[in-house]
């Protein structure tokens, strides 16, 4: 654990933007901050560390916020960590039915003939970054497993599904101001 810091400064460490508490926090309190989030997101590994990383950012920037004589430090996270659990719920049933109505339409579009509506993904992944072009085709065109395609391009599974995820939000954007 970090030195210096402990339960009882945890919160003051914080204030004082010491970056070690983060750490701390991840040790002490990961296993309850994971738990909360896997209690929403049931399963999606890749939804649940990027909302644990959002909850770690919270506490960061709202750590004024906590008020010791109202809660303790730890049901305040986990609070924090609960309501950026449904946040995610929410954004991807939001994204699921957006998802499927896009479907919809090109299903649509396909059996009356008409492809003035088609999006030419070609043409969209030239927005992407060289190296996350590579990744999305190795990994949606191609089927090739995220550990392999970490393994050749010497680098963590981790990184493979945040270059996927934030390839995919990416496309979200070029596809919906192509919508407008």
């Amino acid at each position: 654990m970090a030195l210096g810091i402990t339960e009882k400064n945890v919160v003051e460490q914080i204030k004082l933007r010491n970056e070690e508490s983060l750490s701390f926090i991840l040790k002490s309190y990961g296993g309850l901050l994971h738990a909360v989030i896997r209690k929403y997101l049931q399963g999606n590994q890749q939804d649940i560390e990027e909302c644990l990383a959002d909850v770690l950012v919270s506490i960061w920037y709202n750590i004024q916020s906590f008020d010791h004589e109202k809660n303790e430090f730890k049901q305040w996270m986990a609070a924090i960590a609960k309501y950026r659990a449904i946040d995610y719920v929410r954004k991807s049933e939001k994204e699921r039915r957006r998802l499927k109505k896009y479907e919809l339409n090109e299903r649509a579009s396909v059996q009356g003939g008409s492809e003035q509506s088609l999006v030419d993904f070609s043409d969209v992944f030239k927005d992407l970054s060289d190296v996350e072009r590579a990744i999305f085709e190795k990994y949606y065109v191609e089927g090739v497993p995220s550990k392999e395609i970490a393994t050749q391009f010497d680098a963590k599974d981790s990184w493979v599904h945040n270059k996927l995820s934030r390839g995919r939000k990416k496309l979200k954007r070029i596809l919906l101001r192509n919508e407008v």
